[in-house]
């Protein structure tokens, strides 16, 4: 299958090995980033593709559409134009809430995952599945996008945050789903795919959530996200409520090892990356990773810039794309640091 950059993944070397000429050619004179990247988008997806442009997708506060934009740097997102690609439909399974986009070049084919619930208030309007949009054409931006259809798992439950990537030569996807029988909101889960929306074998309980920090609030472990660096695979994910509480978890697996096998995935004890009071970032998740232009890994996520928050956080309009460059450790992992304050990325 076709190797792509993608909202959840970034593999080691990859960005510099195709996009090196992009970057060289924009890093002398990009502009600063200055956080928050953009307003009122959730669920950040950014990444750097091959054609030299930085996308962006995410959810946005009305969660009735999907939309794009693209920039030749990371700091032109903030201003860029944005396309709308799909609106919900007026009835039906996709005809209320739209969450979280991701886009995707599987096969030479762009296709958006996103999770969708039928309208008409209520409770059934959290009767949350997993869906995905076509482009007619290799353009993602001015193509005609059209409804693929429905991932098939083996439950018919809350299901999202549906996200793919290549390894060793096998296209896996990892969503997040609530699973008959455990009484969680949802756990992780991975399986290699026979096409985008079927499952080649039966899927892999990557992670439950069971510690103090993942369960407050709810119990979840969503939005995972893969980075594949010095010999190892890290998935990190979401967890807890979407308020303040919201944090980052971590699995860490070998890439040598049997990534179907649960036993090979080690979950990190302690959030990885939390909300900080003392730089006013409240509830930061639902991340993604990308590059900024001298080649430098970035962290792409969402928070707010304050606590409080009037009645459900789902509501409340103001999870703010945000981006920050990261280390690793002398052991290989990643090390996120604290949200850095509002104001020009240093």
């Amino acid at each position: 299958m076709t190797m792509d950059f993608t909202r959840r993944l970034f593999l080691a070397g990859a960005g510099a090995a195709t996009a090196s000429g992009a970057l060289a050619r924009v890093a002398a004179k990009a502009p600063v980033p200055v956080n928050p990247l953009v307003r009122q988008r959730a669920d950040a997806q950014v990444f750097l593709h091959t054609d030299g442009y930085y996308y962006m997708t995410g959810s946005v506060p009305e969660y009735d559409r999907l939309v794009l934009r693209r920039s030749r740097t990371l700091a032109g997102l903030s201003t860029a134009n944005e396309r709308v690609l799909w609106r919900h439909e007026k009835t039906g399974p996709m005809s209320g809430f739209l969450w979280a986009p991701e886009l995707h070049l599987i096969d030479g084919r762009w296709i958006m995952y996103f999770a969708a619930g039928p309208s008409g208030g209520g409770e059934d309007v959290f009767r949350i599945r997993t869906f995905a949009v076509v482009c007619d054409g290799p353009d993602a931006m001015t193509g005609t996008w059209t409804v693929l259809g429905q991932l098939t798992t083996p439950w018919d439950s809350f299901t999202l945050d549906s996200t793919s990537f290549v390894h060793r030569g096998t296209r896996y996807l990892a969503w997040a789903q609530r699973e008959p029988g455990i009484e969680t909101n949802s756990n992780l889960y991975l399986a290699p795919l026979a096409t985008p929306l079927t499952l080649a074998a039966k899927p892999a309980r990557l992670a439950v959530p069971t510690l103090d920090w993942e369960i407050r609030g709810f119990k979840v472990a969503e939005a995972p996200a893969l980075l594949a660096r010095n010999g190892k695979l890290f998935m990190t994910y979401s967890a807890s409520a979407t308020d303040a509480r919201y944090c980052m978890g971590m699995l860490t697996a070998r890439d040598d090892a049997d990534i179907m096998d649960p036993a090979a995935w080690t979950k990190s004890p302690q959030p990885v990356f939390k909300s900080s009071p003392a730089h006013k970032v409240f509830g930061p998740g639902h991340n993604s990773f990308t590059v900024d232009e001298r080649g430098r890994d970035i962290l792409v996520y969402h928070a707010r810039d304050y606590e409080a928050i009037k009645g459900d956080p789902l509501f409340d309009p103001n999870r703010h794309t945000r981006v920050q460059r990261f280390t690793y450790k002398p052991d290989g992992t990643p090390d996120f640091g604290e949200p850095v304050a509002n104001g020009p990325l240093r």
